[in-house]
């Protein structure tokens, strides 16, 4: 909150929304307006005592949030929480024309899904408020005429025609695109003249024409830049707005921030931010800049490489602990081969030091695994929870908890990664495609090791009622009728597992045979499972088998996919 120039003693001002906030059209997009209001207010607030750390996250609602930027707000999240210090959300919300309110919304949305709680910021306060900049205007104004007063900042009156032409001679004497026009020295008789004449002016910095800057970047070490290579530049344009480049460091200085940690894009932005910081008298934070995540090619990650928003992934499916185990990893280590991080023991374990400053490859396979390593280490009861309410959702079931659905989930859950593959390893389970699996070539073989023998075995098995008095006993007992069952075929191992699971499940794989089928059996019987979601009970499988012509499959494999075709109402 900054006061306003040439105010009274004890007067400050404070932007605020309207309460009925105007509205104004700019380029086809509704915008909010603002109004400074002055006010008297208590002092400002007390520095944070030496040695405090103060970080903080300033996206700009301008889209999702990327899953670099969220990486980016887990490192200053991690790094406030292990020490001690607050970690500070901003809003940078200066781009008029593609900020929006529901981009704003969308982004702590996320930050709150991923764990990330703020200190200070939006929805929060605090005592270095307001945390939007569209709210900060008069304190940017402030410390732009108090620069020009003290003579670091001019009004520069050049054309945006003249400023082209300075970029083109620069260009053909191969020099820098520096600023070489004449306002830098220019006396209060010109600047009185050009201001009577109502011409357009930007402020803009008087950079050293000699010397350089170095910081000790907390991930990168030693960085240098020289002056002359910089050149004078703007601070607030000339139509009252302020440049990024200040805006983010009057916030900085004025919200006592000790460490900017962000992505390496901004090095360059640095030697701009250090200027304006000797400048105001302001001591310089730390600064730590973090490598880009990069796609499997190597190039920045980008839409074209698939979902890269923090949103998108938590629409597949994902888990927020997932997510943020997997970004830490991304350019961050413990130092052991541990992967598998809670939010909490990353905050334990995390240092700015082991942050590495090579780019970090952004895998999809391996956030999926990691998300199956977190989604199976949730209590038995809310895995089976959050599963039997997604099969209920989407029409599996008729009910959402139950013994079925608890032994289904225990059953299935080594085969899923994202809740949406729920979906998928349950109508596995209920489906029996026998003719596709007899005509693939994996299931050749079987066919050809007597597989009608076994089945003109299991048919009398069934019709004697010794196969569902075993299944209705469960496991444990289907395990002693399969070993009494081999013995008659004189078959044990590969040769008996192979053709009973084809047989019962219709599929060469899956999972463990006897509990698979036993809950088969189950649910036909309970009325749980909705007959549109591709259910095939006992009695249907074996009323297939029953039709199957098992001479002419073995003469020709070539007539299974035609066989294929006999409906389960036959």
């Amino acid at each position: 909150m900054g006061c306003l120039v040439g105010a009274p003693a004890g007067i400050r001002v404070r932007v605020v929304p309207e309460l009925a906030p105007s509205m104004m059209l700019f380029r086809g997009r509704i915008l909010r307006s603002f109004r400074v209001q002055a006010s008297s207010s208590p002092p400002p607030p007390p520095p944070p005592s030496t040695g405090s750390i103060r970080v903080r996250f300033a996206p700009s609602p301008t889209g999702n949030l990327h899953v670099g930027g969220a990486r980016t707000a887990l490192f200053n999240y991690l790094f406030a929480r292990s020490k001690g210090g607050k970690f500070v959300l901003r809003i940078e919300d200066t781009d008029l024309e593609r900020s929006t309110k529901e981009s704003e919304e969308a982004v702590l949305r996320d930050l709150s899904w991923l764990g990330l709680d703020w200190d200070e910021g939006p929805g929060i306060g605090g005592n270095y408020g307001p945390y939007r900049q569209s709210e900060r205007n008069a304190l940017y104004k402030e410390y732009a005429d108090k620069l020009l007063q003290t003579g670091q900042v001019y009004r520069c009156f050049c054309s945006n025609e003249e400023l082209e032409k300075m970029k083109d001679i620069a260009k053909l004497k191969q020099l820098p695109p520096v600023y070489s026009g004449p306002w830098a020295s220019a006396t209060d008789v010109q600047v009185q003249e050009e201001l009577e004449k109502g011409t357009p002016y930007t402020y803009r910095f008087r950079v050293p024409k000699t010397g350089s800057l170095k910081i000790d970047d907390l991930i990168r070490g030693e960085v240098i830049w020289k002056y002359d290579t910089l050149g004078d530049f703007v601070i607030m344009r000339s139509n009252g707005q302020p440049v990024y480049n200040f805006c983010v460091t009057v916030d900085d200085a004025t919200m006592a921030i000790s460490h900017v940690i962000r992505a390496e894009e901004h090095l360059p932005n640095t030697l701009r931010q250090a200027l304006i910081y000797k400048a105001m008298g302001f001591p310089m934070p730390r600064f730590a800049h973090v490598s880009l995540i990069l796609a499997p090619d190597r190039s920045k990650l980008s839409k074209r490489h698939g979902a890269t928003s923090v949103g998108q992934f938590k629409e597949m499916g994902f888990l927020p602990q997932a997510m943020t185990n997997y970004l830490a990893l991304l350019g961050w280590g413990d130092g052991t081969e541990n992967e598998f991080f809670t939010l909490d023991q990353l905050v334990d374990k995390f240092t700015i030091e082991r942050i590495n400053k090579s780019g970090a490859v952004f895998d999809s396979t391996k956030l999926r695994w990691m998300n199956g390593q977190h989604l199976r280490s949730l209590p038995s009861e809310k895995l089976t929870r959050l599963i039997g309410e997604r099969w209920k959702s989407v029409g599996f079931v008729t009910e959402s908890e139950g013994s079925f659905i608890e032994d289904a989930v225990q059953l299935l859950k080594d085969g899923i990664d994202l809740f949406t593959d729920a979906d998928n390893v349950l109508t596995s389970l209920l489906s029996y495609p026998l003719y596709s699996t007899l005509a693939s070539p994996e299931g050749k073989p079987v066919l050809e090791d007597k597989l009608s023998e076994v089945a003109a075995s299991l048919l009398t098995a069934y019709d004697s009622g010794d196969l569902t008095n075993a299944l209705e006993e469960g496991n444990a007992e289907w395990q002693k009728w399969m070993k009494s069952f081999g013995k008659s075929l004189k078959r044990k191992g590969k040769s008996l597992f192979m053709p009973l699971r084809v047989l019962l499940t219709g599929k060469l794989h899956g999972p463990e045979m006897g509990a698979g089928i036993v809950l088969v059996y189950k649910a036909g019987k309970c009325g749980v499972v909705i007959p549109q979601s591709g259910f095939v009970t006992l009695d249907e499988r074996f009323k297939i088998l029953r039709q199957v012509d098992w001479e002419s499959l073995n003469k020709d494999n070539t007539t299974l996919e035609s066989a294929g075709t006999v409906a389960v109402s036959n």
